[in-house]
């Protein structure tokens, strides 16, 4: 590779502060990064996760030849790639969606005590962790970690319910797959003080903490575990909140968990309304049938500073961009992670 053939590649972190680089021809643009000795969220370095997703502002960059992404079709229309399959195909500029702090704080990896295993739906298992010494990390609300499912050489991702303020105790919420390896452990083996090996945190997926804008989250099944944790560290801020809309949804009502643990928060923070959907019926008192994504807006248009979040499975992420789009919400205040079963 000559000299000549590299790209420049400029990385503008949301705080303001910038790096520029060269890419060679072939090389993906976060292998670059992180060799010049920048704080690049990253984990799978394959494109089957999201944490390392940059939005291409100007130039060109595709996908490398023989790789994959996991990004959905409207995510690249918004410019958006996956910086460790991604490529320059001339001079660019990313825009990242954190702060040039955040990446300062690496993935660690040790251990972590059960504290608590309790099956709060049909389909979902309340996980609670209590980090070893050797396994201190801080996160954002939004981020997840990995834990090796024991017996096994398989890890399986999981965001994290709880805040950082309540470490060393973390909490997930997991939904309980048929056959599944961690579904299996769980409803057979898991036991209180059980170590797992864990590592985290990951993710690009977090809470934009500067902003005062109002928010709106839509969450899908356990997709909920990030939103809590987002609601939680909202509400202990400082100064006046944010109207807050949280539309939660489940395929059936069996399926719907937390609600008691949804209506307390919504006593502690008059700014948060919520809807309760699934799919289909019967449905509680309370409870709409249809999707979660349908819900908002239904009162009317939304404010064009709103910020949401989404977290779900991958068709509800699609869906719940081109609505929120339509209803005047920009791009790029749409923050998302789509959970893929293993």
């Amino acid at each position: 590779m000559t000299g000549t053939a590299q790209h420049r590649v400029t990385l503008a972190f949301s705080d303001g502060v910038e790096h520029e680089m060269a890419v060679d021809p072939g090389g993906s643009v976060l292998e670059a990064g992180l060799a010049a000795g920048l704080p690049l969220l990253h984990q799978c370095r394959s494109g089957s996760c999201s944490s390392c997703l940059a939005t291409l502002v100007e130039g060109e960059a595709a996908t490398l030849p023989g790789c994959s992404s996991s990004l959905l079709a409207s995510e690249r229309a918004a410019g958006q790639r996956l910086l460790c399959v991604t490529g320059a195909s001339s001079d660019c500029r990313f825009a990242l969606p954190y702060d040039s702090k955040v990446g300062e704080n690496r993935a660690v990896e040790g251990h972590a005590f059960v504290n608590a295993v309790e099956r709060v739906a049909a389909d979902v298992m309340r996980l609670e962790l209590e980090l070893a010494e050797d396994c201190w990390f801080e996160f954002r609300p939004g981020q997840f970690i990995q834990i090796k499912v024991p017996g096994t050489d398989q890890t399986r991702s999981y965001s994290i319910a709880s805040t950082p303020a309540e470490l060393p105790k973390i909490e997930l919420l997991i939904r309980l797959l048929p056959g599944g390896v961690m579904s299996e452990w769980l409803l057979g083996q898991a036991a209180v003080d059980t170590a797992l090996e864990i590592s985290g945190p990951y993710g690009a997926f977090f809470l934009q903490e500067a902003s005062k804008a109002p928010v709106v989250m839509i969450a899908g099944g356990t997709g909920l575990a990030p939103m809590m944790a987002m609601i939680d560290v909202i509400r202990a801020r400082p100064g006046r909140k944010p109207p807050i809309h949280l539309s939660f949804g489940c395929q059936s009502a069996e399926g719907l968990f937390h609600g008691e643990a949804i209506a307390l928060r919504s006593m502690w923070l008059p700014s948060l309304t919520v809807t309760t959907s699934v799919d289909r019926g019967p449905a509680p008192d309370g409870v709409r049938i249809g999707n979660p994504v349908e819900a908002v807006g239904a009162d009317g248009p939304l404010d064009p500073e709103t910020v949401a979040y989404l977290c779900g499975p991958p068709g509800m992420i699609e869906a719940a961009r081109r609505h929120l789009q339509a209803l005047g919400v920009a791009p790029g205040n749409i923050h998302a992670e789509q959970f893929v079963a293993s």
